[in-house]
């Protein structure tokens, strides 16, 4: 775990209100594993005194560089969006437990809803690494101008399927009902196939119901307001169906956890 200052390389907006940030960061990079973060403090101002959490979006251990793709939403991330290319910022990570991939799958699915594309891209190369003969994402956004990622993915190999709730691009409706519709399509849809999902929490809802129908495994990444990041302030947590412990703590828990464990109620 790395805990210092590191050089801002390039800020670019990518959609409206939405930006990709590249840094060096060398230690991170290296010891990154698809679906941790990192944990940005925005400011050196007591306002706001909070570290953000990002997840880490791409790496590059030869430059040592990764990058993030955030959304502004407030204070915080308005004034990471101001930042420049030579600011410095203060990181913690990489942080939390990422996506477990079983060797032996034929097939991962992959499903970001929004932002929630964040840690799925790094998870798609894992996946080629590990040689599984099928990846595919479903992108899922309000229209086409908010669609993040298509092209990486396309570069990847990766087939692509997006869903755009005006119909302005794809499937019209949510990415939940394209991913129904897919699945059902399949005679055989939870044969070596497994989920890995993020998005806001109505979307992740749906797919517990849906993977439950299918008997379809799944991990999703989740969100939460997160303080410390490192478990202590259990201020992140999230409350599961595990007897012994009824909630866990989403930064280091998780963020990724198995779908059916998480409580939706």
């Amino acid at each position: 775990m790395f805990l210092g200052k590191v050089k801002i390389i390039n800020q670019i907006q990518v959609a409206p209100g939405s930006y990709q940030m590249t840094m060096r960061a060398k230690e991170v990079a290296n010891a990154f594993q698809p679906g941790q973060f990192v944990h940005i403090r925005v400011s050196e101002e007591f306002n706001p005194i909070l570290r953000r959490p990002f997840s880490i979006y791409r790496t590059n251990k030869k430059t040592g560089r990764i990058e993030i793709l955030y959304k502004v939403v407030g204070e915080g991330t308005k004034i990471l969006s101001e930042k420049k290319r030579g600011d410095k910022l203060d990181i913690l990570g990489p942080l939390g437990n990422g996506f477990r991939i079983d060797k032996n799958l034929d097939k991962a699915i992959l499903l970001g809803g929004g932002m929630g594309v964040a840690p799925l891209l790094e998870l798609a190369v894992s996946c080629q690494r590990q040689g599984i003969n099928k990846i595919i994402i479903f992108l899922g956004a309000k229209a086409k101008v908010f669609i993040l990622g298509e092209k990486e993915f396309k570069d990847l190999g990766v087939e692509v399927k997006v869903a755009t709730e005006d119909g302005s691009y794809g499937y019209k409706g949510m990415v939940t009902g394209l991913f129904k519709e897919e699945i059902e399509k399949e005679s055989h849809p939870a044969k070596n196939t497994q989920l890995f999902a993020s998005g806001p929490p109505p979307m992740l809802r749906a797919l517990a119901r849906l993977t439950f129908r299918y008997h379809l495994p799944a991990q999703v990444s989740l969100e939460a307001r997160m303080a410390c990041g490192l478990g202590v302030c259990r201020g992140c947590v999230v409350r599961v169906k595990d007897k012994k412990a009824y909630y866990k703590r989403v930064c280091k828990d998780g963020p990724v956890f198995d779908l059916s464990e998480v409580s939706w109620e």
